[in-house]
């Protein structure tokens, strides 16, 4: 039997790939906007953005123009220089985060913009301790890794960095118990992503700060998946007014391009001169992608459209009548629901029917469309995901994916 070009592919992958990621038998190679296509040309609506990074969409006409021409100018220059693209990108950037937080580290990831933030938290504060939440996810290098909370990433590592804990998320009792004096910060997502969308309550964050500004500790607000316009603002933050000590960002930052940072306020002080450092943070290619990322963010008001789209989804999700249904939640295109059976079969499931979904946990479907996503396209990720709660034979398969 003839072996496909997709066959060809995943067994060339297969046969040199690290192991260390569950694959889904599919081969992608295009985008445009909110949809993907594969090697054989079908069509899928992509309701995970590449982990949650495309805000804009694949393949967005600015961001490639944008790399194009600094390509052609300037790709690598690391910050023991100064660059005229680093500098216009830290200054939008402040400009747009919440008042104080005015100093920018630029680095390449999420997981790397937390080990930023936590070795800032400790030199500013002379402390060693780290306050985080169950459920919550930061990355899986080391020290984001000891603010994980999920055994099955934690075990196989162990030990992790000393002076880490955890505590039941939105839950201002057992964070006032945990943050003593050794405390140099407290870690959370507003909400929380891989926990399983789950949006903290009016007040846990302000109460986190004022229990942080009371006991000398500095609050690190984890927003890599929740910043840059994806729940309905800028930041997740500020639909309560929380204004963080340091703030961690990553994700669709560059349009798709790798880049993470760490937005500092004042209370995190002055840095000792080479405590920290990337050779790659802040090169101006990724610079170019990011500011580009910003204009078409600002310009086409794509956070207030996640806000109203994410609020448009989550009621066509509410509507539907299924027994499978535990929950749905929520923050503008942030969206999970949350099922009675395993989710993995019904991924795969649609995923057969022409969309792409991730997990958040073993029960929980989570969509993170990038936020052009059109009404029509997510009125088909609904129909797909009514069509297949309604298939009982679904739900009997198992399956291994974790989020």
């Amino acid at each position: 039997m003839e072996t496909t070009a997709t066959q060809a592919t995943m067994a060339l992958e297969q046969a040199h790939t690290s192991g260390v990621y569950p694959k889904r038998p599919v081969v992608i190679t295009r985008g445009q906007g909110a949809r993907v296509w594969d090697e054989e040309g079908r069509e899928y609506i992509d309701a995970t953005s590449g982990q949650g990074v495309a805000l804009l969409g694949h393949a967005h006409s600015a961001v490639a123009r944008a790399l194009y021409e600094q390509a052609q100018t300037l790709i690598t220059c690391p910050e023991i220089f100064y660059n005229d693209r680093r500098a216009q990108l830290m200054s939008r950037l402040t400009a747009l985060a919440p008042g104080g937080l005015n100093r920018v580290f630029l680095c390449n990831s999420g997981t790397e913009a937390i080990e930023g933030a936590l070795k800032f938290a400790r030199v500013a504060t002379g402390r060693k301790g780290v306050v985080a939440t169950m459920r919550g996810f930061h990355g899986r290098t080391m020290g984001a890794l000891s603010a994980t909370w999920e055994p099955k990433y934690r075990e196989p590592f162990q030990p992790l960095i000393p002076g880490f804990s955890h505590v039941p998320y939105d839950n201002l009792e057992a964070a006032a118990g945990a943050i003593g004096p050794d405390t140099a910060a407290v870690l959370v997502e507003p909400v929380q992503g891989e926990g399983g969308v789950r949006p903290a309550s009016p007040g846990y964050l302000l109460g986190l700060q004022r229990l942080c500004d009371e006991r000398g500790a500095l609050l690190i607000l984890d927003e890599i998946q929740t910043g840059l316009g994806r729940t309905g603002r800028w930041f997740a933050c500020q639909h309560t007014g929380v204004v963080p000590d340091l703030m961690a960002l990553a994700k669709g930052l560059a349009g798709g391009v790798p880049m993470g940072a760490v937005l500092m306020g004042p209370r995190v002080g002055e840095l000792p001169s080479m405590s920290h450092g990337s050779t790659f943070g802040g090169n101006p290619l990724s610079c170019a992608a990011a500011l580009a990322t910003l204009d078409v963010l600002e310009k086409e008001r794509l956070p207030q459209q996640a806000a109203e789209k994410g609020e448009y989804l989550l009621g066509r999700l509410r509507r539907l009548e299924s027994e499978k249904i535990r929950e749905v939640r929520g923050l503008g295109l942030m969206v999970a629901l949350d099922l009675r059976e395993r989710v993995t079969p019904y991924l795969m499931a649609l995923m057969r029917r022409g969309v792409l979904a991730l997990p958040a946990g073993p029960t929980v479907l989570r969509l993170l469309p990038p936020l052009v996503i059109t009404y029509e396209e997510m009125d088909r990720v609904v129909a797909a995901i009514a069509e297949v709660l309604s298939q009982e034979e679904i739900g009997k398969k198992d399956g291994s994916e974790r989020g």
